[in-house]
């Protein structure tokens, strides 16, 4: 899905912003098979020139961070 719920606290964990990025190239789909490898992802938005995905949990969160 396109939502990353902003207004819910207990998602803000689950949720990572990758910035820096170059959307006129990466596309949302790129976007999802890259960080689908550390979870399941809940939603996903990409933005000119950021990013953010949404898991289901904090703890794929912190892997992606990590792994990428």
């Amino acid at each position: 899905s396109n939502v990353t719920n902003k207004t819910d606290p207990r998602s803000m964990n689950s949720r990572v912003f990758i910035g820096n990025l170059n959307t006129l190239v990466v596309k949302k789909s790129d976007v999802e098979a890259i960080f689908s490898k550390y979870g399941k992802i809940v939603g996903c938005s990409v933005h000119k020139g950021f990013a953010f995905v949404q898991y289901v949990n904090e703890r794929n969160a912190r892997a992606a961070v990590a792994g990428e």
